[in-house]
């Protein structure tokens, strides 16, 4: 087994008054290199704060998180924001793109925070683009592009500086039917064809669906893993 991600035990707690609230409570669970896999859970489950801590935005309470091979909780403040950088894509709900840039200038941003050269990150980042089918429209903002479209960018950035992992925190929830499912079929076409590692946290039935693992949290335990035989895809 090939693990790219390790949750070992871990709690998060957040003080509230004088007691505190317990979001994730001695979850544990591998992640293997290639995996497409949703977080799945009512509100409040705690899909979130587990999607927070794997992506390094956020430190567990007890129990540690090896991510390629790292003990993120080992890691020195400046060693984990650039570790975050390199290894890590996020997609997010409502996209936070910059609204300055056009849909190529989004994309290149994670290269140019790495110091990558202009020329490359124009070329990458119109690959991307092209892998994600909205090469046509590299030169709108993101205000000139519908919800479907700006999520496509999102993915596209994410992607771009070739992460060994790539989170998306409700990636379906502003998008209606028929862009989520082609969205998920985007995803999960990218997971298969490039190698890349998905977690998604979701409660949208059309995105597990079209997931062959689901991990399912309660008041921030996990309650189930289950793995589909088959997934149908397309």
């Amino acid at each position: 087994m090939d693990d790219l991600v390790s949750v070992e035990a871990v709690s998060r707690r957040f003080p509230l008054d004088h007691s505190e609230v317990r979001a994730l409570d001695d979850a544990s669970l591998s992640v293997e290199r290639g995996e497409f896999l949703a977080i799945a859970g009512p509100s409040g489950s705690g899909k979130s704060t587990l999607l927070n801590l794997m992506g390094c935005i956020d430190k567990p309470t007890s129990g540690r998180i090896v991510l390629d091979g790292e003990d993120t909780s080992k890691l020195s403040p400046a060693r984990l924001s650039a570790f975050r950088r390199e290894k890590i894509g996020f997609v997010f709900q409502t996209f936070n793109l910059i609204p300055v840039f056009t849909a190529r200038e989004n994309v290149e941003f994670p290269l140019l925070v790495q110091g990558v050269s202009a020329d490359e990150r124009r070329h990458r980042a119109m690959d991307a683009l092209e892998s994600v089918g909205i090469a046509a429209r590299a030169q709108h903002r993101p205000d000139l592009l519908s919800g479907g479209e700006r999520q496509r960018v999102a993915v596209a950035r994410a992607i771009v500086h070739r992460p060994a992992l790539v989170l998306a925190d409700e990636p379906t929830a502003n998008l209606d039917t028929h862009n989520a499912t082609q969205l998920i079929d985007l995803m999960r076409e990218l997971n298969l064809t490039l190698g890349l590692t998905f977690i998604f946290s979701t409660h949208d039935q059309r995105l597990l669906e079209h997931t062959p693992r689901i991990i399912r949290l309660c008041d921030g335990q996990v309650v189930e893993d289950m793995q589909h035989a088959e997934v149908v895809h397309g």
